[in-house]
């Protein structure tokens, strides 16, 4: 395989290289409020046109036939909201008897206990020849899975209550 060909087969992982050796240039570019707006580009146009794009080239019988995979969708839920949050949590056990800050610890419980990024998930199926469609469903799916489960497994690891305002929450939710 050559060079060339080689640069087209891995264009994306190369973008985001690039793109993170930019962003070490020049991180004023991509702040909130600055140039790009991200605020705006990537919560609203970016995960959109990902979503238009990979809804574009996707063929209905595909998407019905994603849809029955139901042992594949049971695994990928459990493996990222049950699986990977208590993989993290066990590891960060570890970490805690070391000198690193509680409050970083927190944080990447946090993040642990996320679901995955929509359009990363979906972008990076399809750059590997995966199965797209199922890909599309489990991160919309695990989306709205995560709108709940996340909350609980936070109350779960940190074993501590939150008071908040709910429709606020809500409407910034679904916005």
């Amino acid at each position: 395989m050559g060079l060339l060909e080689r640069l087209r087969k891995e264009w994306f992982i190369l973008g985001i290289v690039l793109v993170i050796a930019v962003a070490r240039l020049e991180p004023a570019v991509g702040v909130k409020g600055g140039p790009l707006k991200p605020e705006i580009t990537i919560t609203y146009i970016a995960v959109s046109a990902i979503f238009f794009n990979s809804g574009l080239s996707l063929k209905t019988e595909e998407l019905t036939s994603a849809l029955m995979h139901v042992k594949l969708h049971l695994f990928v839920q459990i493996f990222t909201l049950v699986f990977f949050p208590t993989a993290i949590w066990l590891f960060l056990q570890l970490l805690s008897i070391t000198p690193i800050n509680e409050w970083l610890l927190k944080g990447l419980q946090t993040v642990g206990c996320m679901p995955p990024p929509v359009s990363s998930a979906v972008i990076l199926t399809k750059a590997v020849g995966g199965n797209e469609a199922a890909a599309i469903f489990n991160s919309a799916f695990g989306s709205f899975l995560g709108i709940v489960i996340t909350p609980l497994l936070l109350l779960l690891f940190y074993r501590s209550l939150a008071t908040f305002l709910v429709l606020p929450l809500l409407l910034r939710l679904s916005a």
